[in-house]
């Protein structure tokens, strides 16, 4: 598949050679044997469909896995399934230092073996203005060169609506480096593609983060959708940060179990329906009635109309306590999210990653095994479980037409 994805790129770089050589074939009258050859060959070169967004994939849902890169690899991961993933999660602080490039050159080699693409989460720890665009264009220039092995997806700045990063609840500057980095990429890498992810709207505005917008400020106006002076979810938490149709390719939400009601920390099975209930702003629950958050699917999948992504996807197990016992936790929740009746239901849901980590998370002042793969039990049940006809795995991508720019820079 890395080779028909080569074949293209040199093609759409090379148009006019192409172009003259197809001329001397009609000149000389040599067309129909040359296509009957390609056809046999099966070296037909596909044509990019219009519909599709940058990397979307006609039919299916990518599986996908964020791993720890320092304790974990694809090929491993892969070994412990039993099947390969589609797409490969990273996290990497931004602007890139020496060091993360070096490893990122490292990350792209193993992705490619596996025949697979990463999904590259751009984390701007020294915040939203270090985005100029010059980095912007350094970025690009470097995500082109990794494009002649893999298709990659962008995720910038993921979970903005959230209080617990540096680059939370800043409107304005959030929006505008997304689309200084958006122009520069679909300028310049055809195969990768700008994903926005915000957070599952429940509990919003998150009150208990370091970083929340505070009353008088530029940024609490922004946010103040519904003008009462306050923020609440009675505000709309997802689109103030929207960058708009002509910046995103993708769509995608962060949407995990962390227990049935807050404080976290406690071993509990999910409530049945949760999954969809969140997703598309219908639930009322343990958690308490969330209804005011906004339907994420019908809004931005539906009638913006973007390939949709679960950009992030677990299970709280608590190594610390009892209660419920892992397997049954997990499984309840995986059983929602890879619910064969989900892709005839959204079937603009393209794409679910898996967090495959043990992680201290301070919710909860412990650490969270979120994995699928920790034991051979386990992980034979999620093998098990996954709907195989209707997922994309590696080794089996479709074949991507790198993206030409259009007036509207898509």
């Amino acid at each position: 598949m890395f080779w028909y994805n080569v074949l293209i790129i040199i093609i759409t770089t090379h148009f006019r050679y192409f172009q003259e050589c197809l001329i001397n074939i009609v000149k000389k009258r040599l067309l129909l044997p040359v296509l009957a050859l390609l056809i046999i060959m099966g070296c037909a070169v596909p044509l990019r469909n219009d519909n599709l967004a940058r990397l979307e994939p006609p039919s299916g849902t990518y599986l996908g896995v964020f791993l720890n890169w320092e304790k974990d690899s694809p090929e491993a991961f892969n070994r412990r399934l039993g099947i390969p993933a589609a797409v490969y999660g990273k996290f990497s602080p931004f602007p890139l230092r020496s060091d993360s490039r070096m490893l990122l050159d490292s990350i792209v080699e193993q992705v490619a073996k596996q025949r697979g693409i990463l999904l590259l989460t751009l984390e701007p720890e020294d915040g939203l203005k270090s985005i100029t665009p010059a980095v912007a264009s350094d970025l690009a220039t470097l995500l082109a060169a990794y494009n002649q092995s893999i298709p990659i997806f962008l995720r910038f700045g993921h979970e903005m609506n959230g209080s617990w990063y540096p680059w939370c609840q800043q409107p304005k500057d959030y929006v505008h480096a997304f689309r200084l980095l958006a122009e520069a990429i679909h300028s310049t890498a055809p195969l990768t593609a700008m994903v926005w992810a915000p957070n599952y709207g429940g509990g919003y505005p998150f009150p208990l983060g370091y970083s929340r917008a505070l009353p008088g400020t530029a940024d609490f106006q922004l946010l103040d959708t519904n003008k009462d002076g306050q923020l609440t979810m009675a505000d709309d938490m997802y689109s103030p940060y929207y960058p708009g149709d002509d910046a995103v390719d993708w769509v995608g939400i962060s949407l995990y179990h962390w227990g049935r009601q807050y404080p976290w920390g406690k071993n509990e099975v999910p409530e049945q329906g949760s999954f969809v209930a969140k997703m598309t702003g219908e639930y009322a629950g343990l958690g308490g009635d969330q209804r005011a958050v906004p339907n994420f699917y019908e809004t931005y999948a539906q009638k913006h109309g973007k390939p949709m992504a679960i950009a992030g996807t677990s299970a709280l197990y608590n190594i610390a306590v009892g209660g419920a016992d892992e397997r049954t936790i997990k499984q309840a929740w995986w059983r929602q999210v890879f619910n064969p009746q989900i892709a005839q239901d959204f079937p603009a849901l393209k794409m679910i990653l898996w967090f495959e980590w043990f992680k201290y998370e301070r919710e909860i002042n412990g650490v969270v095994d979120w994995t699928v793969t920790s034991n051979p039990e386990l992980t034979q049940a999620f093998s098990d479980d996954l709907p195989r006809s209707q997922l994309i795995f590696g080794g089996s991508l479709p074949v991507l037409a790198p993206a030409l720019k259009k007036k509207d820079g898509r």
